[in-house]
């Protein structure tokens, strides 16, 4: 059995301008960025390559939509390295362009109808504390025919680089930077009772958990400008959930997101956050006595709190980076939450597997009603 497993090479600048000349990037590359991260920080180097603006092409999370339009326009045109500047968005469009085989659609390839080849090195410069992404071989998109989310994972799209650039954060707006940072925790916290997780993996799911904790009560306590002094430890830290997630897997959280997300366009991070202290309770009913026991004793000892009261004081911390509301405020019906269940069984069993313990059906269908 494969305890751990870390193929991306880590790398840190201060600037964008110190990665450009060390990574010497040229004709030869495919940049793919955001109009306003390549204003302040790209532009005025004058640098030789494909640059694509992804917002250009859709806003939200990454779409199959999104990723043809992209295909599409980029027909013809060769590039040998793929860089990928931003977000979630950015970054899990960046894997798909990696690829061999694609044409003008990227459908086969979420379904493994094509085979899955690397044939550029990917590069990932990532703009928020949270995705883990630059690390992972996982690509996120929403497939609007299908009206939820898919996962391909593959060791093809794993990104050869990680490049973390604290400056880069410096724009992010306070509810993505939020959003974004408990993706993190939450990454950390369901990595570390999953059934693959071991004595590797979490190190650093516990080591991202005691970072981003403390700075989030130092948020809480002066204000949201805090954040701008560790935007390097977060890069970091989110960084080492990625790692933990990487290897040992995210369970029913993500799982019982994809839906909300793919149906009424919640952001990944802040549709994560619904589930999180939920999940965890139903978690906790079931067996409290494993994995689950170690990770609520950590939480409570960073949280200051006693573990009886674990749940309510993550809550009340996270709530005060961004409020938590009923699913029906989103647009979700009490009609939709069977099928949402359902959904959940049939499409996330990528994911399913890797819960601390297993859900039914009607388990996640009293989640959703219990939240809605």
């Amino acid at each position: 059995m494969q305890l751990f497993k870390l193929s991306t090479k880590l790398h840190s600048f201060d600037t964008f301008a110190e990665f450009a000349k060390e990574f010497e990037l040229g004709k030869d590359d495919l940049v793919i960025t955001n109009d306003f991260l390549y204003q302040p920080f790209m532009k005025a180097l004058n640098l030789p390559c494909k640059f694509i603006m992804q917002e250009h092409y859709g806003k939200g999370e990454p779409s199959d939509e999104m990723i043809n339009q992209i295909l599409r326009d980029i027909a013809g045109t060769p590039y040998k390295r793929v860089i990928g500047v931003g977000g979630g968005t950015v970054i899990d469009i960046s894997k798909i362009f990696a690829l061999e085989g694609l044409k003008d659609d990227v459908l086969p390839a979420f379904d493994k109808k094509i085979p899955i080849v690397k044939g550029k090195q990917i590069i990932i410069l990532p703009t928020t504390s949270g995705t883990g992404s630059e690390v992972t071989n996982i690509s996120i998109a929403e497939i609007k025919s299908r009206g939820t989310k898919m996962g391909l994972a593959d060791d093809a799209i794993a990104p050869d680089d990680a490049v973390f650039i604290p400056e880069l954060l410096k724009g992010l707006p306070f509810p993505f930077y939020a959003a974004s940072s408990i993706d993190a925790l939450i990454h950390a916290v369901e990595s570390y009772v999953s059934p693959k997780s071991n004595e590797y993996t979490r190190i650093f799911s516990l080591k991202a958990i005691s970072t981003i904790i403390p700075v989030f009560k130092a948020i809480a306590e002066k204000g949201e400008d805090e954040r701008h002094k560790h935007h390097a430890v977060m890069l970091e830290a989110a960084n080492m959930a990625g790692i933990a997630f990487g290897n040992a897997g995210v369970g029913a959280v993500h799982a019982l997101s994809y839906p909300l997300g793919g149906n009424y366009h919640v952001p990944h991070g802040e549709s994560n956050y619904q589930f999180f202290t939920e999940v965890f309770k139903h978690y906790h009913a079931k067996n409290p006595n494993g994995s689950i026991k170690e990770i609520e004793a950590y939480l409570a000892k960073e949280l200051g709190c006693d573990t009886a009261n674990v749940y309510d004081a993550l809550d009340a911390l996270l709530g005060q980076l961004i409020s938590r509301k009923p699913l029906h405020e989103y647009g979700m019906k009490e009609e939709e939450i069977k099928g949402f269940a359902k959904a959940v069984i049939e499409t996330q069993q990528r994911l399913l597997k890797n819960n601390y313990v297993p859900f039914s059906e009607e388990e996640i269908t009293e989640i959703y009603r219990t939240l809605y």
